[in-house]
């Protein structure tokens, strides 16, 4: 932990607080459960609407162009809901 720990060290540990100041820790652990449930939500979001897709191409609904714009759109969107962590 600090400035001073071995490099191995740093890049062995999931988190290094480098300031040897442990009041950061709650920020991290609530930094973590804002990604993890965001990560959750692009998922679930993700394979929601590529299932949606699927079943509308096997009905003859949807043709390629739309599985295209689906994929992109569920990739920008994805990343727009990702960046809700720089927050």
């Amino acid at each position: 932990m600090g400035g001073v720990g071995s490099d191995a060290a740093i890049e062995a540990a999931d988190i290094v607080i480098m300031d040897d100041n442990l009041d950061k820790i709650p920020s991290a652990i609530s930094i973590a459960r804002k990604t993890h449930r965001i990560v959750w939500q692009n998922i679930i979001f993700a394979l929601g609407v590529k299932g949606v897709i699927l079943v509308l191409g096997a009905f003859g609904i949807a043709g390629m162009w739309e599985a295209v714009f689906g994929d992109v759109g569920v990739a920008l969107l994805a990343i727009l809901n990702a960046s809700r962590v720089l927050r």
